[in-house]
């Protein structure tokens, strides 16, 4: 792993995507024709061992251009986490939020809000009530959006089921801040960003000043395939290590379920019984890695329109299991 560096990235240019290769042409075919055919798809990139095989923008901004990547957020903060775990500045997923936050917890936090583990809030299994859904625009109209997170009532035990939350994700992302003395920005951007060369622009910020936590960073479909990539190979990018195998690989063992979309749930990533890993976005934004069939996927939707796992995210995992898993 690199040693702290203060790194200024700004708007850093990506490096040339691979030459997309002949793979069959009747497999890559299929997956343009099915991509074309969903509505709401913006962008899809699809590559398999080196070999890039799709490269496709039906609609939206373009395959250069920065997207909104919404949720898909928490997988690069679970990323940020293993890296802070690595260099010693969170001891360990045991570690409780009182020991390396204190200031962050209220004094009139739910009772045991103290002693949620960075394993409770990376696998989204805080127990408390989810600040996402119905819930989502009282709670980002608050005035401290940790504090409120950590009022809300609790519903199940800590590391119990999973309760889909942002605020549980967005306590992680400050705890992070406060323990490694960076801002969220600075440690993706030095982390992330530098050993991967893609550009990671400043996103939305709570009112105590801390980058939201698991929503609203922004990636061009490029840079999703190289997280994409980093995944699939073990946390190493042009022969860097720039996330811990280790981290890599425990990220993918099944810790809970969603209760929505029936897959697995990892330290920050959804894992299907078909092989694939994946960070899931509001609206169809979707980085996914399937490593025995050495199949790395990025993919852009509407922003603005919902994804559900009935709906067309659904179409977007008919997609993944049917064509793009046989390009494999």
């Amino acid at each position: 792993m690199p040693t702290r560096r203060d790194v200024a990235l700004g708007l850093c240019t990506l490096l040339a995507a691979p030459a997309i290769r002949p793979a069959r042409a009747g497999s890559v075919g299929e997956v343009r024709t099915a991509a074309t055919g969903l509505s709401q798809l913006h962008a899809i990139m699809v590559q398999r061992g080196d070999d890039l095989l799709v490269a496709e923008a039906p609609r939206g901004p373009g395959l250069a251009q920065l997207a909104n990547i919404k949720s898909v957020s928490k997988s690069v903060l679970s990323l940020m986490l293993g890296t802070a775990i690595e260099r010693g500045e969170i001891a360990d997923l045991s570690t409780r939020l009182g020991d390396i936050a204190p200031a962050l917890v209220p004094a009139d936090a739910t009772e045991g809000a103290a002693d949620l583990t960075m394993r409770d809030l990376v696998t989204l299994r805080a127990g408390l009530e989810s600040t996402s859904g119905r819930n989502y625009g009282a709670w980002v109209a608050s005035r401290n959006w940790v504090a409120y997170a950590l009022r809300q009532p609790r519903v199940a035990p800590a590391g119990g089921r999973m309760i889909y939350s942002t605020g549980t994700t967005h306590v992680l992302g400050a705890a992070l801040s406060v323990a490694t003395g960076e801002s969220l920005l600075s440690l993706a951007r030095s982390r992330l960003g530098q050993g991967l060369r893609i550009e990671i622009p400043p996103w939305t910020r709570d009112p105590q000043g801390y980058f939201f936590g698991g929503n609203e960073m922004a990636l061009t479909p490029q840079g999703m395939l190289r997280l994409a990539l980093l995944i699939r190979d073990n946390g190493v990018h042009n022969g860097r290590q720039v996330v811990n195998r280790d981290w890599v690989r425990a990220s993918q063992n099944p810790a809970t379920r969603s209760p929505f979309s029936g897959l697995s749930y990892g330290l920050g990533w959804f894992l299907s019984s078909s092989g694939w890993t994946i960070a899931r976005g509001y609206g169809g934004q979707v980085i996914a890695t399937h490593r025995d069939r050495s199949l790395a996927v990025a993919i852009t939707s509407d922003p603005v329109l919902p994804a559900r796992s009935q709906g067309h995210f659904g179409d977007l995992m008919r997609l993944l299991d049917g064509p793009v898993l046989a390009l494999g």
